[in-house]
């Protein structure tokens, strides 16, 4: 029997929420806030969840401790087709995350952008089809930063791969994400504005219909604010909503987006959320700047 995924790309064309993982007071991962984020995210009415990705510091957690924030958001969430777990680095570390993801009732994984300083187009293609082959039964979701890779290379890896069936799309050109859709299959895959919110306008008039979000963490009923505007294709209120978050993703973005996943965290401290810490390469905010985000989280309906 062909299995047509239907479920988890209908999952993909929405919020994607990436969920923080707080730390404990001793650096571990505090399972009970998590859990607690995760539930407070769900209830809010957001139903995709992203454990393991960027904004989850994906990069900075051991590999047990990845396996621990799989294992609670499944747990937390009790359906699977709605979780899409990051997965990446070496070859067989991904397989065997992707495995563990399916294995706990996991319907489809994300698989990172590769880090190697060497990445040729046809080299991107064979690191993901040996993935999406290991796990025919997943929905596979390349998240692409490339943008030199061609859309032509996507379409060969899902003539290969059929369960490669979404796409967070991350190269800040609308234009650029215009052509490589089209180029790739418009029809053919569920794309995901993977730059979240301040992006997801222009890229759903391209034909995104899903967009990934960090801020969701802070205010669930912000992003979908912004999901309903753009499902419904009013731009005016979509744009009004860009503009109400706009100070927040700017801070975020600012020096490289050095500060992504740090500007979530202290919104979402100064509301007794969760513990600001981040672990390195990332750093906590500086006394004089966490004022501003807190007043911006605390202006919102949260």
């Amino acid at each position: 029997m062909t299995t047509t995924f239907e479920t988890q790309r209908t999952a993909l064309a929405g919020v994607v929420a990436i969920p923080v993982t707080p730390f404990a007071e001793d650096g571990s991962v505090d399972r009970t806030g998590y859990r607690a984020l995760l539930r407070r995210l769900l209830d809010a009415g957001i139903t995709t969840l992203t454990p393991n990705g960027n904004t989850g510091e994906f990069y900075a957690l051991t590999p047990e401790e990845r396996r621990t924030v799989t294992e609670l958001t499944l747990e937390e969430t009790g359906d699977g087709s709605s979780v899409l777990v990051g997965v990446g680095h070496d070859v067989p570390t991904a397989v065997a995350s992707a495995r563990h993801a399916r294995d706990l009732g996991a319907r489809m994984v994300m698989v990172h952008q590769p880090v190697h300083p060497y990445v040729s187009q046809s080299g991107w293609v064979d690191y993901h089809r040996a993935i999406a082959e290991a796990v025919p039964d997943l929905g596979v979701v390349p998240y692409i930063r490339n943008d030199r890779l061609a859309g032509a290379r996507l379409a060969e890896l899902a003539d290969s791969c059929p369960n490669v069936i979404g796409v967070k799309y991350s190269v800040p050109d609308a234009a650029r994400f215009a052509a490589f859709a089209r180029d790739a299959g418009l029809e053919r895959f569920v794309w995901v504005a993977g730059l979240a919110e301040p992006y997801a306008p222009s890229y759903f008039s391209a034909g995104a219909t899903g967009f990934t979000s960090g801020l969701v963490n802070v205010a669930p009923s912000v992003s979908l604010d912004m999901i309903g505007a753009l499902r419904s294709g009013d731009y005016v209120t979509a744009m009004k909503v860009w503009e109400q978050i706009r100070r927040f993703e700017e801070l975020r973005g600012a020096n490289g987006s050095a500060n992504n996943v740090t500007v979530v965290k202290e919104a979402l401290a100064s509301l007794g959320l969760c513990r600001r810490e981040v672990r390195p390469p990332s750093r906590p905010l500086p006394e004089d700047e966490r004022a501003e985000v807190a007043a911006i989280a605390a202006g919102w309906s949260v």
